[in-house]
């Protein structure tokens, strides 16, 4: 864990003396849980403050925000994002489709000292996301959603049953 609650997993193997106690250039940030939220009047998200460190830590800050099938956007750390677009990149030409979706809404974002990202005006638009929004831990990246339309989709994965996932507590 962070130093605030964040889980942070380690590959030590750069010098990060420069860095906070906990992190090191490798580390593996794991977002987890719901954040329910509110876009100011200039569509800025205030990241949850336990992640805030870790984001500038690994990140230096720097998000990419993009567009998701499903619906919502997606919030990846600059360096994970970079991994994500290498593989997209190379994905068949068949693809083609998938890759424009993703990759042409994909924007760039710098976390202001405030901890806030700036979520671009035809992002928020096209993702329908209004005032109240909800922010999703998923491992290596977020969701922003909507709040409405994540708990229609909640409902309808309930209804349909989650045996799907093959996982059991």
């Amino acid at each position: 864990m962070g130093k605030s609650g964040t889980t942070i997993a380690h590959r030590r193997s750069a010098d990060t003396s420069h860095l906070a106690p906990h992190a090191t250039t490798d580390d593996i940030i794991v977002f987890q849980g719901t954040f329910l939220l509110t876009l100011d009047q200039k569509g800025r998200l205030s990241i949850p403050t336990r992640y805030r460190e870790a984001f500038r830590v690994v990140a230096e800050g720097s998000v990419t925000v993009t567009r998701h099938p499903d619906g919502c956007l997606v919030i990846y750390p600059h360096p994970v994002w970079e991994e994500k677009r290498e593989k997209l990149i190379r994905l068949p030409y068949s693809a083609r489709g998938f890759v424009r979706f993703v990759l042409g809404s994909a924007v760039d974002v710098d976390m202001d000292r405030a901890g806030r990202l700036l979520i671009p005006a035809d992002l928020r638009e096209l993702s329908a996301l209004t005032k109240e929004v909800a922010l999703v831990g998923l491992g290596e990246h977020f969701e922003l959603w909507n709040r409405e339309t994540l708990t229609e989709r909640e409902c309808e994965a309930l209804e349909a049953g989650l045996n799907a996932a093959d996982f059991t507590f």
